[in-house]
């Protein structure tokens, strides 16, 4: 069928999932996108071309229409009635064929051809004509922008703030997005309808956070097409740190201790995200590697008040740089036990 490829346009199967369809319009969209290609009229007219695409494929019901009809898919209502009102004009006339009436031309999807042309052919005998339908684009949400930040584990301990420096695509203000005015094409996105523009933002990146969260800003993504703007998703990457290990909500941390007190019993200090220590009274005879949990003293659940543990696992530091004295107690203990 003649007409555009939208599918190929974008360079996507025509059974693409929508997210694969606005992941290649993004794609496509930077990179054709007349604020990043100045003067470059192959790229300008590239760009109107997958605004076009997106436009449709991105709307459940035009692509429904598109995938059936083409890119002549507008027309295909206004089609179906003018075949309506011809056939029933026909059987007026003519009556019914094959009941001693003249047969008339009836059209199906396969083998519309040009479906503009068949439109046009049949709205002649009902004096109107074929011009497909002008106007101002539907309106439509923005695109939703996904920004990956990377934070502390302090700061995804204790919640933080970021202020973001973002390129925004937004819909032209001179033309509402149209890529025309009242005296041709907007001079301001040069046709595009869209223009690219830098914005300073501070956001809060709540505690609790961890890889892979995602924070919603809700209303600070693309601008639409005169409709509402999309979401800024914040996707956190947290860094490792050298001291804690998270496991989920809770932290791992190795704790020194002594062999006097891992072997007598004693008291340790723990530190904390916090920046203070906790003090921890150990048994005696307190293996190496043992984990004592200390209840809510772990990460923050994201979203509510409640917190993991802290998990303080004992790592027993021998001596060194031994005395005489010490090294003869040693030689007595080790008289003591053998093994």
């Amino acid at each position: 069928m003649a007409g555009k490829d939208y599918y190929g346009i974008l360079g996507i199967p025509r059974n693409a999932p929508d997210k694969d369809v606005k992941a290649a319009y993004r794609k496509m969209a930077r990179k054709y996108h007349p604020d990043v290609n100045p003067g470059n009229k192959g790229a300008e007219a590239r760009f109107k071309e997958i605004n076009e695409a997106f436009e449709v494929l991105s709307d459940a019901d035009k692509r429904k229409k598109f995938d059936q009809y083409g890119s002549d898919y507008e027309n295909a209502e206004a089609y179906a009635r003018a075949r309506q009102q011809a056939q029933q004009q026909a059987q007026q006339q003519y009556g019914s064929p094959g009941r001693g009436g003249a047969p008339y031309t009836t059209y199906e999807t396969s083998d519309m051809g040009d479906l503009n042309e068949v439109f046009e052919s049949l709205l002649k005998g009902f004096g109107t004509g074929g011009t497909r339908a002008g106007g101002r684009r539907a309106p439509r949400r923005g695109q939703d922008i996904e920004h990956q930040v990377e934070v502390t584990l302090e700061e995804a301990y204790n919640g933080t703030r970021r202020v973001m420096e973002l390129q925004a695509e937004q819909a032209c203000a001179a033309c509402q997005g149209q890529g025309r005015t009242k005296n041709g094409v907007c001079q301001q996105c040069r046709g595009a309808g869209r223009v690219i523009k830098p914005r300073r933002l501070e956001v809060k990146i709540p505690a609790g956070v961890k890889d892979g969260s995602k924070v919603r800003v809700a209303g600070e993504g693309e601008q639409g097409m005169g409709g509402t703007p999309g979401d800024l998703y914040l996707v956190i990457k947290v860094a490792p740190h050298p001291l804690f290990k998270r496991e989920g909500d809770d932290l791992l941390v190795d704790v020194p201790v002594s062999l006097v007190a891992a072997v007598l019993g004693g008291e340790v200090q723990v530190p904390t995200l916090k920046g203070n220590k906790l003090a921890l009274r150990i048994p005696a005879e307190t293996q190496n590697g043992k984990v004592f949990k200390l209840a809510r003293q772990g990460m923050p659940h994201l979203g509510d008040t409640s917190r993991g543990d802290m998990l303080a696992r004992m790592s027993v530091v021998l001596p060194t740089n031994l005395s005489d004295k010490e090294r003869v107690l040693f030689e007595q203990f080790r008289s003591m036990r053998p093994n």
